[in-house]
C-alpha cells in the first residue's frame, strides 16, 4: 500500500523539496504526494485519514518560529515523528525578459519576503503582495503574464513555471534554513529517537517557570529550544512549546516527564523522534 503523505503548497514547493529529502529512502512508487492550499489542511486531512503523513515547516534560521504551525500542533491531536532542515535560497522571479525596472508588485510568502528585506529595501519600487506560498506565487506570476509582477521563491519553481530568476539569491543569510516537522495522526516510538517535543502552561506566578524548568536540570537534560506563544483570550499569558534531547524508552526521562506534567497547569506530548542535524554541524 502506498504511503499518502501531504504538504503545504504547490509543485516546486520548499515544503515539497524536505518532502522529497526526507523519504527519499522510499521508493518512488510506493509513494503518493497531496498539495494543500492552507497549513491547517495538513492536519485536517491527518485526522480524516486521507494523508498518512504530513510535512510543515516550524522554523527558520533567520526569522524564527513558524506561529502557525506551533498554534495548529496544540489545536489538534497529531504527532511529530520526524523532522527534517533544508538550505533555502530565495530568488526573484519574473516573465522571461522582464527586468528589476518593469516590476511594481512582488508576491510571496510573508517569511520569503522577511528573510530577503534587505534587498527589497534597497528596490524602493516594487511593494510585497503576502501570499500563501512561495511556489504558488511563482505560479500565478506565470497565469497573471504581467511584466510588473514578480515573486520571490525558488530555482525550481522558476523550471516549473517557466520563469526567468531577475535577481538570484536574495535572501540577507547565506546560512538560511528551514526546519520541517513531519507529522502522524499516530505516535511512533523509535529506537532512534533521539528528540522530544512538549507544550505545556503554568501557574502565572512567580517561579513557576522555573518549579518546571529544574526538572530538565535534574534529570540531566538538554533543552534544545523553548518558544513561547500567546494563549488567546488571556493577555500575557503564554503557551510554552520545548524541545530537549531523550528518548521516552529511557526510565530516567520517563519519570522527568511525570515530574514536569504534575508541574503543570496544560502538558501536551508532541512526540519523541529522531533529531536532524545540518550536515556542517
Amino acid at each position: 500500500m502506498k504511503k499518502k503523505i501531504g504538504y503545504q503548497g504547490v509543485p516546486g514547493s520548499f515544503s515539497q523539496q524536505a518532502l522529497s529529502e526526507y523519504f527519499s529512502g522510499a521508493n518512488p512508487e510506493e509513494l503518493l504526494e497531496f498539495h494543500f492550499p492552507e497549513f491547517e489542511d495538513i492536519f485536517i486531512n491527518l485526522e480524516n485519514n486521507t494523508i498518512d503523513y504530513g510535512i510543515l515547516p516550524i522554523e527558520n534560521t533567520s526569522t524564527g518560529g513558524i506561529a502557525e504551525t506551533y498554534h495548529l500542533l496544540n489545536e489538534y491531536d497529531v504527532y511529530i515523528v520526524g523532522e527534517w532542515s533544508i538550505q533555502i535560497e530565495h530568488h526573484l522571479l519574473g516573465l522571461p525578459g522582464s527586468s528589476i525596472h518593469d516590476l511594481k508588485q512582488v508576491y510571496s510568502h510573508p517569511q520569503a519576503y522577511e528573510q530577503s528585506k534587505p534587498f527589497f529595501k534597497e528596490q524602493g519600487h516594487i511593494k510585497f503582495i503576502p501570499h500563501n506560498n512561495t511556489a504558488d506565487s511563482a505560479r500565478l506570476v506565470m497565469t497573471l503574464a504581467d511584466k510588473s509582477i514578480g515573486a520571490i521563491s525558488s530555482k525550481k519553481a522558476a523550471s516549473i513555471y517557466n520563469l526567468a530568476i531577475i535577481a538570484p539569491g536574495i535572501n540577507f543569510s547565506s546560512k538560511n534554513y528551514t526546519r520541517f516537522v513531519i507529522l502522524s495522526k499516530r505516535k511512533e516510538f523509535k529506537d532512534t529517537a533521539d528528540k522530544i517535543s512538549l507544550v505545556l502552561t503554568v501557574a502565572h506566578s512567580p517561579g513557576s517557570l522555573y518549579k518546571v524548568m529544574r526538572h530538565f536540570e535534574e534529570a540531566h537534560l538538554n533543552l534544545t529550544k523553548i518558544e513561547s506563544r500567546p494563549i488567546i483570550g488571556k493577555p500575557f499569558h503564554y503557551l510554552f512549546y520545548l524541545d530537549f534531547n531523550g528518548n521516552i524508552k529511557d526510565a530516567s526521562v520517563m519519570k522527568a516527564l511525570e515530574r514536569v506534567k504534575n508541574s503543570c497547569l496544560y502538558y501536551k506530548f508532541l512526540g519523541n523522534y529522531p533529531s536532524y542535524s545540518l550536515p556542517s554541524e
